[in-house]
């Protein structure tokens, strides 16, 4: 597994209450809806490495 870097992240008090409703509707941390959003937007841009084992299409629900 990658290793993670942590990094504070400020959102707006609405923003992050839709963020929490999202990830508890998908059975997912805050954190890990973050990390896929994140992921899909990567994989959409085609931003990812090739070989990059976030890469994969595996829900990693945390």
């Amino acid at each position: 597994m990658p290793k993670k870097k942590a990094f504070a992240l400020r959102l707006d008090e609405n923003m992050m209450k839709a963020l929490e409703k999202w990830a508890a509707d998908e059975f997912r941390s805050t954190n890990g809806q973050v990390e896929w959003i994140i992921r899909e937007a990567l994989k959409k841009a085609s931003r990812l490495p090739k070989g990059d084992s976030t890469n994969k299409d595996v829900d990693q629900n945390q």
